[in-house]
């Protein structure tokens, strides 16, 4: 048989690896190489299709004029394709981001004045002052604090809010303030709507929807605004009482700073800080799901370098908050995108509408901007995972719920101060009350030790229990942790001569906790209990500074469970 290899094997084996372009010296764009360019480029051209309509659907949610929301995908995307690590995440207008800043600036500004404007452009750069301090102090974790239960409460009720204000204008029935006052204000009009506004409404939110379920290639938005123009323009809706977009701007966004007041500047802190904690969790979830998905490295802190460049760019662009959007990053990757290129193109294109085709926009029907919003809205509310809240935590789904109504009736902003204090309080809570265990033998197996939660009259074996405690020992849940203990040794069928705290799952024991520890081992030598400790190599420094080593003798402190419970049943074996 001869030596060579076969075909297969040698050509897989000595094929010369994809030869990268100079653009991969750039981390978003790393992996770009002759073969992927062209899909990267479709990919591009695929998401400016989907962005652009929706974009510009977002300014109604912000409370901005309609080319401001084709100016967030300019600047902004351009800058965090060059800086940011991810190649997947997507900048642009966000429905939630907006939502907050429309809740904030209604009561100061007229929507879509320059004062307005001149705001919103101040709160982006809030925000991006806000990523930055961040990224100094490695504050990335701080997306961690926004557990996945609040988010999706959070941004379902943000889905229902989002929704429910876009029903007057798809009717043709001027409404604003809160969603409450909107629905009044529908309610009360219903004989008054604008039945070609109605129309062309349900057939955008029908069009779209359908096109979804054949192909989710299908640029709809994008088909839907095309078409609602065209039809406006030809039937000139506008002299039936059909409100339009009007005169939209062309060229490219002024560059400079907000002309605002700046004694209004510290009033905007409040609401930059509730942007910036969903810009951070929503940016930070979506760039990992992403990473992950593809294997691809990832540098968080980076990316939030990246995004404070894009929202100050956004702020000195007279545009509003720009976020990491989950819709549109899932949009160019199922599109074949690989790297940042994509966005890059996409940028491009949108440059090119600012400049030669804003035109085009004069006869958008506003009805079919606030049914593009009002799909955007229902995909917001995440029926699937709080499906999955009811089947496997129901108190959970209580969170999110209470988050949700939060945000519905009394306003985004506070919905996601809300979300952040009911993330940490149930975290605060399952650390207070961890999930207890009492080792305890398998019949038919000698030798053999099972877990089984921790109940009045559960032992080990007769005379002894293994007990353990499933979180880390802390001020709060110290009293508990001693209480159960000796809760346990009271009401055990056997007199108990003897306990194992089995300390494996404690990382950490603050100064309260290591006080409250010696008094239980006290609390246990007075009922001559003997104790004996295992697993405790992490905490054993710790252990020794507080002096338990003084009240639990050297031979007692063992590697395992198993090897504890047979050294305190030797005496009564011999």
């Amino acid at each position: 048989m001869s030596g060579r290899l076969p075909r297969a094997v040698t050509d897989a084996t000595t094929a010369p690896a994809p030869r990268k372009t100079p653009l991969s010296l750039i981390q978003g764009l790393d992996g770009t190489t002759r073969a992927t360019i062209v899909a990267d480029v479709i990919a591009g051209a695929t998401l400016a299709a989907v962005a652009i309509p929706e974009s510009m659907g977002y300014t109604k949610i912000a409370g901005m004029p309609v080319i401001t929301g084709i100016y967030t995908l300019a600047l902004p995307v351009i800058v965090f394709a060059l800086i940011g690590s991810s190649r997947h995440l997507v900048v642009g207008a966000d429905s939630a981001t907006a939502a907050i800043m429309f809740a904030a600036l209604i009561g100061i500004a007229k929507p879509e004045s320059p004062e307005y404007v001149g705001l919103a452009g101040v709160i982006a750069l809030l925000a991006a002052g806000y990523l930055l301090v961040a990224r100094v102090l490695r504050l990335g974790f701080l997306a961690d604090f926004l557990s996945r239960t609040a988010l999706v409460g959070f941004l379902s009720g943000v889905g229902v809010q989002v929704a429910l204000t876009q029903l007057p204008t798809m009717l043709g029935i001027h409404a604003s303030g809160s969603v409450v006052n909107q629905m009044g204000k529908l309610l009360t009009s219903l004989g008054h709507i604008v039945v070609p506004a109605a129309v062309l409404a349900v057939l955008a939110v029908a069009v779209i929807l359908l096109f979804e379920r054949v192909s989710k290639r299908i640029p709809a938005t994008l088909v839907v605004v095309a078409v609602s123009i065209i039809v406006a323009a030809t039937l000139r809706l506008d002299r039936h009482g059909v409100a339009i977009v009007g005169s939209v701007p062309a060229g490219l966004p002024p560059i400079g700073l907000p002309r605002v007041s700046w004694g209004q500047v510290p009033g905007l802190a409040g609401v930059a800080a509730s942007i910036f904690v969903v810009i951070l969790a929503q940016s930070a979830a979506t760039a990992r799901s992403f990473a992950q998905k593809r294997e691809e490295p990832l540098s968080e802190n980076r990316d939030l370098v990246g995004l404070a460049v894009a929202n100050l760019a956004a702020g000195v662009t007279g545009t509003f908050c720009v976020n990491g959007s989950p819709t549109k990053t899932a949009v160019v990757d199922s599109a074949g995108a690989r790297t940042q290129l994509a966005q890059l193109v996409m940028a491009v294109i949108a440059v090119v509408v600012l400049v030669a085709a804003t035109a085009l926009l004069h006869f958008l029907p506003d009805a079919t901007l606030a049914a593009v919003v009002f799909v955007i809205g229902t995909r917001l509310i995440d029926l699937g995972h709080l499906r999955e809240l009811w089947r496997l935590r129901r108190d959970e789904l209580v969170l999110a719920t209470f988050t949700a109504l939060v945000v519905v009736l009394i306003g985004v902003e506070q919905g996601i101060a809300l979300a952040v204090a009911l993330s940490v309080l149930d975290f605060v809570r399952h650390a207070y009350r961890p999930r207890d265990t009492v080792m305890v033998p398998v019949a038919g197996s000698p030798g053999t030790l099972v877990p089984e939660a921790a109940h009045p009259g559960i032992e080990t074996l007769p005379g002894g229990i293994a007990y353990r405690f499933d979180g880390t020992l802390f001020f709060a849940n110290a009293d508990r942790f001693r209480q159960r203990v000796l809760d346990l040794v009271a009401a055990a069928p056997h007199p108990v001569a003897w306990i194992v705290l089995d300390l494996s799952p404690v990382g950490d024991i603050d100064y309260t906790a290591g006080q409250v520890l010696l008094t239980l081992l006290r609390d246990l030598r007075t009922r001559s209990v003997q104790v004996h400790l295992a697993h405790v190599e992490d905490i054993h420094d710790l252990l020794q500074r507080y002096g338990v080593f003084d009240l639990v003798v050297a031979a007692n402190v063992h590697h395992g469970v198993r090897e504890a419970v047979a050294d305190a049943t030797a005496p009564a074996a011999g």
